[in-house]
């Protein structure tokens, strides 16, 4: 079977840099356009299932394959209590500590909310049911999670292994992108991260990306926009800026 992790298009909450968790805006007028885009590419894929968080800014992602969708509060967002709403700099002010122990990559509750283990458990079962039930049916049959760049990054990890505390070394999922796992031969691979259609007629934009304190990195053609997003954005529970390492590094 193949796996693919689409995480929803762009809400105001993302451009400002404010942790979501389970809060629910909506997307903005950049994540419909971002949803347009990618919807028709996913649904000519022809999936045989979609499960889609129920949280609206999933939910109106989901709606652009033009496939029925299967709600799931499994596939939330990790919880982040008092931190939703925040942006990074007023969670650093109002929990140094737990603010300190994210970065330094250790799993706590943020806020009163969830550890990434936790979500990765609740995601993991959903995938379980899925295969319980017999799908896909075809053995190289596809099933799309539209859900959150945290619980991505969890269930991946979960999926293929990988110890919690490093889970952290799989990129943040940008908005509207995917990331594709192949089950063979009992286990799970990642078979593609970060993907999605690339702009066409045109050369990939002149941006860069950050990649630490003053110093940038040119965006590779493999990470070229998407036609409706103006610029790169980062994860639902990271901010903008923020440094992030495995625990042990």
């Amino acid at each position: 079977m193949r796996l693919l992790l689409w995480r929803h298009g762009r809400t105001s909450w993302n451009d400002a840099g404010r942790f979501q968790g389970h809060a629910n805006p909506p997307l903005d007028e950049t994540g419909r356009r971002q949803a347009a885009a990618v919807g028709p590419v996913i649904r000519a894929l022809r999936p045989e299932l979609v499960i889609s968080s129920d949280l609206i800014r999933c939910q109106e992602t989901a709606a652009s394959i033009g496939l029925p969708v299967r709600a799931d509060a499994r596939l939330r967002e990790i919880d982040l209590g008092a931190w939703s709403g925040l942006t990074g700099s007023e969670a650093a002010a109002r929990f140094p500590a737990e603010d300190a122990a994210w970065r330094r990559g250790e799993d706590i509750r943020r806020g009163g909310g969830e550890t990434y283990v936790e979500v990765a458990e609740r995601a993991f079962a959903v995938l379980d049911e899925v295969l319980a039930e017999g799908l896909p049916v075809e053995p190289s049959g596809l099933v799309v999670f539209v859900l959150h760049g945290g619980t991505a990054r969890a269930l991946i990890g979960r999926a293929l292994g990988v110890p919690p505390q490093n889970w952290w070394v799989f990129g943040p999922l940008r908005n509207c992108r995917w990331s594709m796992l192949r089950r063979e031969h009992g286990g799970f691979r990642l078979a593609e991260h970060n993907s999605g259609p690339l702009a066409t007629g045109a050369a990939a934009p002149d941006m860069v990306v950050s990649v630490g304190p003053g110093s940038a990195a040119p965006l590779p053609p493999a990470e070229a926009l998407l036609p409706t997003q103006e610029g790169p954005t980062e994860s639902d529970t990271e901010p903008v800026h923020s440094q992030t390492q495995p625990a042990n590094g």
